[in-house]
Formats: C-alpha cells, structure tokens, sequence
C-alpha cells in the first residue's frame, strides 16, 4: 500500500476539476483575449472562475488576478506595491515574520538589495506572531505588512484579522499568503482586513502552475511583466485557459467540502499524531495545538534523521516530507524549525505529514504500524541516543 500524505506539498487533481479543464485543451482551446466566438467562449470559462474564486474568498470578481501560481502572486503582491506607490522614497520599509514561505523571504531578501528595509518579527515558541509585534516593528515609512495565514512546515494559524486591524489604523498595506489556508480555513478578505492574498491551485486540488492574487479595489499594483492587456493590465500574457477552470472549479469544490474535510481529515490526523506520541518515545509534536489547521502534524523524532527518514518511509509506503517542499535539498535546517527555538538536531529530526481529501483510515493505520519500527532502526544506528539528543 501506498501512503501519500504529504498534502501539503501538493494535492491530486479532485476528478471533478480534471472534468472540467478537459474541454479546454481540444474542442475550447480558444483564446480569451480573441473576439471570435471560439475566444469568447474561452473568455466565459474565465470570467465563471474568477467569480467562483471571489466567492472563496469574498472579494469582487474584479479584484481576482490569475497568476502562474503562490509564488508569482507572493511578488506580484509584493513588487507590484513597492513599485507602484508614488512616494516610494518615503515609504521603504516593510514587516514580515520569520516563518515565512520562501516566495517572500526570498522577495524580501531581493527589496532589500534594492533599497528596502525589512524587519523579520519573531514568533512563539509555538509559531505564532503577536500582532502587538506587528504594531511594534511600524516605522513613519512603512509600506507593506506581509503575514502568511497558515504556516506550511507547522500548520500554525496566524491572528490575521488583529494584524489586520494594526495595518489599517497604521494606513498600511497588508499583503497575507493564504496558500496552506485556501480550502482548509473560511477566508473573507474584508473580515481579515487584507488589501492582498494569494492563493494557489494545487494545493486545492487543482492543477499546478495557476494561482490568484486578490488586489483590494484601489490598491496600486505595478506588473512585473511588460506585454498585452490581459487581467486588467496587471498581469500581461495569454490566460491559460484549463489552468483558470481548473482553479474556478477548486475554488468551488473547496467552498462545499470544507466542513465536511475539516471534521473528518481533523479526526484522522489527531488520531495519527496521538498513536505516535504514544508508540515512538520521545516523539512530539510542533505547532500550537489550538491554532493549527487540521491537516498539518510536524513531529520531531529525536536521534532519528528527517532525511533518512522520510527516505526509508518511502521504501515502506509511505510518502511524507522533512518540510517545505521547495527546500527540499537544503543543507540548513528549517527556518521555521529554528525560529520557534528547536535545536538544529531536532530541526534535523523532525517530519511533516499532511493529510486530505483522499487519506483514508486504512491509509493512517498503515502509517501508524510502519513508522515507530523505522524510527526505532534509524535510532539503533544513530552515534546519539535519544536521551542524549532530548538533553542538548
């Protein structure tokens, strides 16, 4: 049997989205900036997704951006503000965390070289930011608050809506990366006070390479790419017309099976982490136990490498991950691992399993009998014990 839980990283295409990007590879495959008919019909599916993803999201159809994904929704939030706003010299400094996804640490590492000041707050223990942190860290030219909603690597939910009360009494903009949140947790723009979100497709059970940024009416947004007219002028370039269905038709399924996903993919993952903490010694688990999504179950294993752990998982079944799936080779531990405090042989040691939509409970009973005997090998051949390591 195979276990794939690492959702988190990527989700199969729901078979009824793959139903309906079909038609727009052959007999649709028009293209939606034509006047034609074949180009209108192409225009129609656009403009149906766009107004199922505002749905999601409770936003306007117009304030939807289809992007190439989270990560160009991230820059194209991020660049396109900073380049945009007209006193640009005055406002040069933006706040982030220290837990965030590459797609932004990266861009903020990039507006640094470029002029920018950033300041990383911290968080807990638990991978929570306090908003008062957020309110701390503002400066007179602060441009741009960026908070990611749900951490990838923890699960951990961050207080968007009171961050987003810091930006706005602050007159700043605030940009949150929902891409681990979209389909998981309601999302309503106004309600958490964000004037920018990204999400992605494929982590809603979408096709890859497709995303959505949401630009509050009358935030400025400067393309990042020169071209044609496509998507109000913000993001040039011929829509990819199945990637766009696909994503309305994520976007919808998501809307409808959130309840029903978060009861039953919640109970299963509980499950899982409380049979692991109590058949693996010293096993536990990161994250703050009352502000995680529901699928999401980082565990450190002391004394047992997450590398050659997930590799020997993977020879038994089962597919899970040592974090974010874009680090994956990275000879650093995990910055998320290190920023909530552990150390760098637990940040070495720790797994992440992200369950679904199409875990079962057979699939999580497999789990459960493979793991505490593949962690018990690898410790036998570590130099530490498992008491030595939980001592340093």
């Amino acid at each position: 049997m195979r276990v794939y839980l690492d959702y988190n990283a990527t989700t199969p295409v729901d078979p009824s989205v793959f139903s309906a990007m079909t038609p727009y590879f052959a007999g649709n495959f028009g293209n939606a900036g034509s006047i034609h008919s074949a180009g209108q019909r192409a225009r129609s599916a656009v403009d149906a997704a766009r107004e199922s993803v505002a749905a999601l999201l409770g936003a306007k159809p117009g304030e939807i951006v289809f992007t190439s994904g989270g990560t160009e929704a991230d820059n194209l939030a991020m660049f396109g503000l900073v380049g945009a706003v007209q006193d640009a010299a005055s406002k040069r400094h933006v706040i982030t965390t220290a837990i965030e996804h590459h797609a932004v640490l990266n861009a903020c590492e990039e507006l640094e070289r470029r002029g920018v000041d950033v300041s990383y707050v911290p968080v807990n223990p638990s991978g929570v930011v306090h908003p008062e942190d957020i309110r701390r860290a503002l400066r007179p030219e602060t441009l741009l608050i960026t908070v990611m909603h749900a951490n990838n690597e923890l699960g951990t939910v961050q207080p968007i809506e009171e961050i987003g009360r810091v930006a706005w009494e602050a007159n700043v903009y605030f940009h949150c990366d929902a891409v681990q949140s979209a389909g998981k947790l309601p999302l309503d723009v106004e309600s958490l006070g964000v004037d920018l979100l990204s999400i992605s497709a494929h982590k809603i059970y979408g096709p890859k390479g497709v995303g959505a940024l949401y630009v509050r009416s009358g935030t400025p947004i400067e393309p990042l790419f020169r071209g044609g007219h496509a998507e109000r002028d913000r993001r040039p370039g011929t829509e990819n017309v199945p990637g766009i269905v696909g994503l309305g038709e994520a976007a919808k399924l998501a809307a409808q099976k959130m309840a029903g996903d978060a009861g039953r993919i919640g109970a299963l993952r509980d499950r899982f982490e409380e049979a692991v903490c109590r058949l693996v010694p010293s096993a536990r688990v990161n994250g703050d136990p009352s502000r995680r999504v529901w699928n999401t179950a980082s565990l450190t294993f002391p004394a047992a490498g997450s590398e050659a752990l997930v590799i020997a998982l993977d020879l038994q079944g089962i597919e899970c991950s040592t974090g974010a799936a874009c680090s994956s080779g990275a000879v650093e531990p995990s910055h998320v691992l290190k920023a909530i405090g552990l150390s760098d042989s637990d940040a070495r040691s720790t797994v992440r399993f992200s369950l679904g939509r199409f875990t079962t409970d057979a699939e999580i009973d497999e789990a459960i009998r493979v793991l505490p005997g593949v962690v018990e090998r690898l410790r036998a051949l570590s130099p530490h014990s498992v008491s030595e390591v939980s001592a340093q």
